[in-house]
C-alpha cells in the first residue's frame, strides 16, 4: 500500500527501519514474545522526529520561511533535531525551552542544542513560553512580513502525523513480507501525541488489527485518548483533502489504551523501573534507552507483559529513540 498524497516532502531519512525479536530477556520478558521496530535507525538524527519533519520542513520551505520557531523542555529531542535539519536546509531555528529536571542526559542534550547555533530562550514555565513564542513570532519576522514558521512542540499536527501514517504502512508491508508476525499490541511512548495519532491512523488504513498501547511520559501538556483519536481523524481528513484515496474509516478513543502509571514525579524525572529497563535492554539486547521517553515505555511494557496484560501476543515495541550524531 502506498500513500499517494499531494503534499511536499523533503527526504531526511530512509526506511524501512529494522525489526527483530528480542530473544535474550529471559524471565524478565514476560508472557508474550516481544519484537522491536528500531525507528531510531531511520536517519543519523533518529526516526521519531525525522519522519514528522520531512513533511513540516518541506512545508516551511514551500512557504519560503527563513526561520523555524519551536520549543520543548531543556533536553528536547524535537528542538535539537529540528535545529539540525533546519540548518541543513539553510534555515535558522529559534527555540523556547521550559524547565526540566537537571541530569547528565539533559546537560548533554543542551550542549548539543547550543552547538547547532539555534537562538535559545528560557522562560520559567509553559504559559510564559507560549507568551514568549507569540512575541518572538513578530520580533523575528523578516521582510516583507515573513513570519517564522511555527512548529508545535513535538511536531504533533496533522501534517507531522503523516510521517507516522507512512511508518505504520511500512510496518504492514514488513508483516506481509514475513519479516515479523502481526502484533496483537503495539507499545509506544506518548509525549505530545503525534506519533501515536499517526500510527493509529496508519494501522487502520493498512488493515492491521494491532491494539495501540501508549505509555504516558509527559505532563506538560494534556494528552489523552480523545486528543490522540481526534488528531488521527484530522490527519486522515488532511490526507483526503490533499488527494489521497484513503478510505473513510472510524477512529475512536476506545481503540487506544493509555498507561498512566509510569510517569513518576513528572516529565523528565527518572524512575527506578525505567533505570532497570535501561540496564536490562542494554545488557541483554544492546538497545540504548533514554530516561525521558523510551525507558519508561519499556518499563511499562515489561511489567504489563509479566502480568499477562497482552495475552499470548506477539507484542511490538516501537523504539522512538533519537540519537543525534552532530
Amino acid at each position: 500500500m502506498q500513500l499517494d498524497v499531494d503534499l511536499e516532502r523533503v527526504p531526511l531519512g530512509e526506511g524501512p527501519t529494522p525489526v527483530r525479536e528480542l530473544t535474550h530477556l529471559g524471565e524478565q520478558r514476560g508472557q508474550a514474545p516481544i519484537w522491536i521496530k528500531d525507528d531510531g535507525a531511520y536517519s543519523a538524527f533518529g526516526g521519531n522526529k525525522a519522519r514528522k519533519l520531512e513533511w513540516l520542513l518541506a512545508d516551511a520551505r514551500r512557504r519560503r520561511k527563513r526561520t523555524i520557531l519551536t520549543g520543548g523542555a531543556l533536553g528536547t529531542n524535537h528542538g535539537l533535531v529540528t535545529a539540525l535539519f533546519a540548518r541543513r536546509l539553510g534555515m535558522r531555528t529559534v527555540l523556547v525551552l521550559v524547565p526540566q529536571p537537571e541530569s547528565a542526559h539533559v546537560r548533554r542534550q543542551l550542549e548539543r542544542i547550543r552547538a547547532t547555533g539555534a537562538e535559545l530562550h528560557f522562560p520559567r514555565g509553559v504559559w510564559r513560553a507560549y507568551a514568549l513564542a507569540a512575541w518572538l513570532m513578530l520580533g523575528r519576522a523578516s521582510p516583507p512580513a515573513n513570519l517564522p514558521y511555527f512548529l508545535r512542540p513535538g511536531g504533533s499536527v496533522p501534517l507531522g502525523c503523516v510521517g507516522y501514517v507512512e511508518a505504520a504502512i511500512e510496518l504492514s508491508e514488513q508483516i506481509r513480507a514475513g519479516e515479523l508476525p502481526e502484533p496483537s499490541h503495539l507499545v509506544v511512548a506518548l509525549g505530545s501525541g503525534g506519533t501515536a495519532a499517526g500510527l493509529l491512523a496508519g494501522l487502520r488504513l493498512a488493515g492491521l488489527r494491532s491494539r495501540l498501547v501508549c505509555v504516558l511520559v509527559n505532563d506538560l501538556v494534556r494528552v489523552d485518548e480523545r486528543t490522540v483519536a481526534r488528531l488521527a481523524r484530522r490527519t486522515l481528513r488532511l490526507l483526503r483533502k490533499r488527494g489521497s484515496s484513503v478510505r473513510e474509516i472510524e477512529v475512536a478513543a476506545a481503540e487506544i489504551e493509555i498507561e498512566r502509571g509510569w510517569l513518576g514525579p513528572g516529565y523528565g524525572h527518572s524512575t527506578p523501573a525505567a533505570d532497570r529497563a535501561t540496564r536490562l535492554l542494554g545488557e541483554r539486547e544492546d538497545i540504548v534507552l533514554e530516561p525521558v521517553y523510551t525507558a519508561k515505555a519499556v518499563a511499562a511494557m515489561l511489567d504489563l507483559n509479566r502480568h499477562g496484560a497482552f495475552g499470548p501476543g506477539p507484542l511490538l515495541y516501537w523504539h522512538t529513540y533519537s540519537r543525534p550524531e552532530d
